[in-house]
């Protein structure tokens, strides 16, 4: 009798722990099961350097979504970013989205601008407003040797 007492302790206790561990699996994992709280965007850029579908969509600082999916337009040569927004967020289509760095050698993010002034993007809307990462190694590759000519900017001005 009292073994099968252990047995269902150590029974309930297993399935207790596999519960457990499905739950911190779909939390982590951001894997939404019963209905997905976002809506897709979409935004064209000319370079995606260094940005990866995971990185996080901010709106004043405040993360608001994840990049889903990155593409490419084969017909504009483009690069073709789908947003996941969380619902009840408002993006306008005014509004201007661009790719900045956390920090000087962080990951990127999107970082969107609100606008205000236009109407509320529709799920599966193009945002038009874009402007692609700046190229910190190319900055300092001309700062420290040039241009291909041999002469710095400075000298070029006078």
């Amino acid at each position: 009798m009292k073994k099968y007492s252990l047995e269902t302790a150590v029974g309930i206790f297993v399935v207790i722990g596999l519960l457990c561990v499905a739950y911190m699996t779909v939390k982590l994992g951001k894997v939404s099961l019963f209905g997905d709280d976002y809506y897709s965007v979409y935004a064209r850029f000319g370079s995606v350097s260094g940005l990866r579908v995971g990185n996080p969509v901010e709106i004043g600082g405040i993360e608001v979504g994840r990049v889903e999916n990155l593409s490419i337009d084969q017909e504009k040569q483009v690069a073709i970013v789908q947003l996941k927004i969380k619902k009840g967020i408002k993006v306008y289509d005014d509004s201007n989205v661009s790719i900045k760095t956390a920090g000087l050698i962080g990951d990127k993010y999107i970082k969107i601008e609100p606008g205000g002034a236009g109407e509320v993007l529709k799920p599966g809307a193009n945002i038009t407003e874009t402007s692609s990462p700046v190229d910190i190694e190319d900055m300092i590759s001309k700062y420290v040797f040039g241009d291909a000519s041999g002469k710095t900017s400075k000298q070029e001005d006078k």
